[in-house]
């Protein structure tokens, strides 16, 4: 057995993959009248050899390398303050059209495995997976246009921002875990635009456009943390929530019992417990540190619970109560709290954490679309059939 060739389906999982129809209810009227409509166009122009696979991969590299390129400009969210070497204005131009390319793609991959009559369960699995990690890059990067100091927030409320953000994504297929229905959330393409545009902004008026306050002492990097907060608590929890227990009073969801239903959350919620923890007892403020490194860390283990709750509910099986990624996370949590200061281990030990979980992250998702695509007898990155 090759390195990635491990086995992380289990045959009851490729068994309800088998079985598997694809179920989504996409009412906003924003996606309904203006972006549908959009991507309808724009997939006439793709040409019909190019796997949908293959556009969903290449707009998450889109989305993954406006982070990467303002890790290099902006490592420690400094940048845009006063007294710091400044982001060039080319590379919000480039966010920007990163972003707007990765959205395209993002909104057309699907239209273009109807089109070219490639669906099947990969493509969702695939889809959905990268967009858990999406889920993080986006708003770090967001970070930078604001910055960590003035007219802004500090990185513990960015921190904060962030598992607000994680846990909405989540709740979306907790939600389909128990409806079976997965509902599009509202506010996802809004706040698309609405970063689109505040890279636009960036780029013609320079990150000073961002340095005001409101009355009432309201910055801008308190806007940006109230848009975070407002797009799940305001429009999609709430409809989470109300959709599970209309589902469970009309019979039309999984009937799951309370402790079932609930089970993907046991995960999610040890981790940031954990992280949190860390974050407020850290001897050396290792959030403050290197905030860039240690969100990274969440953004990995938690797509990777979150991939482990999608393949659950895309197969109806029952959901991992407990990732195994946890375990080096506490250990090394433990390490960070319990060992003197003194040695300066907490910085090495939150790198080499981050190492590994990415790695083995890296690992899970490969063997898992290997899996896939010898189950489903397809590539990943073309139309033609395997012949092995």
């Amino acid at each position: 057995m090759g390195f990635f060739d491990v086995k992380y389906l289990k045959q009851e999982h490729l068994n309800g993959f088998d079985n598997y129809k694809y179920s989504a209810v996409d009412n906003s009227p924003l996606s309904r009248w203006v972006m549908h409509p959009f991507w309808n166009a724009c997939v006439k122009i793709c040409p019909q050899w190019i796997a949908p696979n293959l556009l969903t991969f290449v707009g998450f590299l889109f989305t993954a390398g406006n982070w990467v390129l303002l890790g290099y400009y902006d490592y420690y969210y400094y940048a845009s303050s006063e007294g710091y070497p400044h982001i060039p204005n080319w590379v919000w131009l480039v966010c920007a059209i990163n972003h707007f390319l990765a959205h395209t793609l993002d909104g057309i991959d699907g239209k273009q495995a109807r089109r070219t009559q490639s669906s099947n369960p990969l493509g969702e699995l695939f889809d959905h997976g990268l967009d858990s990690w999406t889920s993080f890059f986006i708003p770090a990067v967001l970070y930078s246009v604001f910055g960590r100091v003035e007219h802004s927030i500090s990185v513990l409320r960015l921190y904060f921002c962030l598992i607000n953000v994680l846990f909405t994504f989540l709740s979306s297929h907790w939600e389909k875990y128990n409806t079976g229905i997965l509902f599009l959330p509202w506010g996802y393409d809004v706040s698309q635009l609405c970063t689109l545009i505040i890279y636009l902004i960036t780029f013609t008026a320079g990150y000073e456009f961002w340095k005001f306050t409101l009355p009432g002492g309201i910055t801008a990097g308190a806007l940006f943390e109230l848009m975070m907060w407002g797009g799940s608590l305001l429009t999609s929890l709430p409809v989470s929530f109300y959709n599970m227990y209309r589902a469970y009073r009309d019979g039309t969801g999984k009937n799951r019992s309370f402790w079932e239903g609930n089970r993907p959350l046991v995960s999610p919620l040890l981790f940031f417990s954990m992280t949190t923890t860390w974050v407020l007892a850290s001897p050396t403020n290792i959030l403050e540190s290197d905030p860039r490194c240690f969100t990274f860390m969440v953004g990995i283990v938690f797509s990777n619970i979150c991939c482990q709750l999608i393949v659950a509910q895309m197969s109806n099986t029952r959901c991992e109560v407990f990732s195994w990624l946890l375990v080096p996370v506490g250990a090394v949590v433990a390490a960070a709290l319990i060992l003197p200061s003194s040695l300066h281990l907490e910085l090495p030990l939150l790198y080499m954490l981050t190492a590994f979980t990415f790695l083995a992250h890296v690992h899970y998702g490969v063997c898992l679309v290997r899996q896939m695509c010898r189950h489903l007898n397809i590539w990943c990155f073309r139309l033609k059939q395997r012949k092995d």
